[in-house]
């Protein structure tokens, strides 16, 4: 496939279906910073604004591992777990070569940063975040710690399903997506506004998968993560 028919089969129109509304009810900071105007087209300036860098000619060799990438006098708490999967295009077609970054909270379901005041510990050896490219078969993997549940005051005994954010750029611009990845079984997802905006077709698209093929034997369990950047398989937004 030449580069022109290529950008044109990533760049297809979003099917809206398959992503939360801006405004959704029950997520109720949403309510104060959806937009209030339709979105202005801007296809064709997209099709030809390839991805910048954003500095993965800087990767490090510790990036895509959280148990060591700030570590300052041993491991971080928790349960280590592996997660990996493939970025694909709408066709199915490997996304090569792209950056893909995560962030989450510790074990103890709290994040380095100076806006959460949740009460739980730090973890001086945990930093929650990480980077990588994916491979020739659009493959990446982390090695981290299994985030926390944490409150977040959105209403009464709102509690956070644990997750891990990530941030995809694709190879234009366009293709750009911020989702989130849960994990299987997790009871909190039935209460969780943000999980439950999702249109319910495409929830599942959300939550990982447990397998033995990705569980490093007798460290780490194994999760398994597909994401596809556009087309009506997307992965949904965050």
């Amino acid at each position: 496939m030449d580069g022109a028919n290529r950008r044109s089969a990533i760049l297809t129109p979003r099917d809206w279906k398959e992503h939360p509304p801006y405004q959704y009810a029950g997520y109720k900071s949403s309510v104060l910073r959806s937009p209030s105007l339709p979105p202005i087209p801007r296809t064709d300036a997209l099709r030809n604004l390839y991805a910048p860098v954003y500095g993965a000619d800087q990767l490090g060799s510790q990036d895509a591992d959280l148990t060591v990438n700030a570590a300052k006098n041993g491991a971080p708490l928790g349960e280590r777990i592996v997660v990996t999967g493939r970025v694909l295009d709408e066709g199915g077609r490997p996304v090569r070569n792209t950056l893909v970054e995560i962030w989450q909270a510790n074990a103890a379901g709290r994040y380095v940063h100076k806006g959460d005041q949740h009460d739980a510990p730090l973890d001086p050896n945990f930093l929650g975040a990480g980077r990588c490219l994916t491979d020739d078969q659009g493959r990446y993997q982390f090695l981290t710690i299994k985030p926390g549940a944490y409150p977040w005051g959105n209403h009464s005994n709102a509690w956070r399903p644990a997750h891990i954010h990530f941030s995809l750029f694709g190879e234009y611009f366009g293709s750009r997506l911020v989702t989130q990845m849960y994990f299987p079984g997790d009871p909190l997802l039935d209460l969780d506004p943000i999980y439950q905006g999702t249109p319910t077709h495409a929830r599942e698209r959300l939550v990982s998968r447990f397998t033995l093929d990705a569980t490093q034997e007798g460290y780490a369990l194994g999760y398994e993560f597909d994401i596809v950047l556009r087309g009506p398989r997307q992965t949904p937004a965050e």
